[in-house]
């Protein structure tokens, strides 16, 4: 018996162990900025704005930001949890072949901006771009177009239920980080441990936007049933674009699927109505 309670003690104290290191080191879990920039949007024949964003808790941002000639509308592209900027070059080549002009930063802590990443700051960061769209190169709400991928697409769909944008894009994103969480590590609390929110699902409803989701049925890094209750929270107008599985780069894996996706829900939604 005396090794029975043994080895429970050390299952306890393993258990408590890994929970505490969980709690502790969040943000080492879900944030992965690289400070390396390989690259710049003239790498994809893109002229290209450096741009430096002053944060309302003085933190210099940098970011790019491209002009499409005789482009009346803008796409604000926030990445993902991983890298910086310079992962973002095929997007932004994609959007000026669509038309459109855009602006990409890196939020604190990731490329060549300053500080450390949280989720308040992050959000301050999308205010922060937000602002300069509309104060510095004089665009109106509805001509800026909110475009997120994976934990981006929670950071612009907080700032676009503050606003009115144009259009709203979540691409490959959850429903929340607890909800991830609590799929992720299943022998602890974990939902009730988060320290980070990110609740995309509470914010999608504050939408008003039209509002396009984009998953991967076989994501392995975010299940596609996180962007199936996205879609079904999501207010009218929306829609739903099916792409390839793979999480980080499903959008260039799908090719025509995903360009024409886009062109499509923004024809219909944006260029049609402005137009009437």
């Amino acid at each position: 018996m005396i090794w029975l309670y043994g080895t429970a003690i050390l299952l306890i104290v393993f258990y408590t162990i890994k929970a505490i290191h969980l709690y502790q080191h969040q943000g080492d879990h879900l944030y992965h900025p690289s400070n390396e920039i390989r690259g710049n949007p003239a790498d994809v024949g893109l002229d290209f704005q450096d741009v430096e964003l002053r944060t309302a808790d003085n933190i210099l941002l940098h970011g790019w930001y491209c002009a499409k000639t005789g482009s009346k509308k803008v796409i604000l592209l926030f990445h993902g949890n991983t890298g910086n900027i310079s992962d973002c070059l095929a997007s932004l080549k994609i959007f000026s072949d669509l038309g459109y002009s855009s602006l990409v930063f890196d939020y604190r802590g990731y490329g060549r901006s300053q500080g450390k990443p949280d989720e308040l700051g992050t959000y301050r960061d999308a205010d922060t771009a937000w602002e300069w769209l509309l104060r510095e190169q004089h665009f109106a709400p509805s001509d800026v177009i909110i475009l997120g991928r994976s934990l981006g697409a929670a950071i612009g769909a907080n700032l676009a239920s503050k606003h009115n944008p144009a259009a709203v894009v979540l691409e490959s994103t959850f429903t929340s980080l607890p909800d991830i969480a609590a799929e992720k590590h299943r022998l602890v609390p974990a939902r009730l441990m988060t320290r980070f929110n990110y609740n995309t699902l509470d914010l999608i409803k504050q939408i008003n936007s039209p509002i396009l989701i984009i998953h991967g049925p076989d994501d392995s890094v975010i299940s596609y049933k996180h962007g199936r209750r996205l879609f079904a929270a999501a207010n009218e107008p929306k829609g739903f674009l099916d792409i390839d599985s793979h999480h980080a780069e499903g959008y260039l894996r799908s090719g025509e699927i995903y360009i024409n996706g886009l062109k499509d829900f923004f024809q219909h939604h944006i260029e049609n109505e402005a137009s009437s």
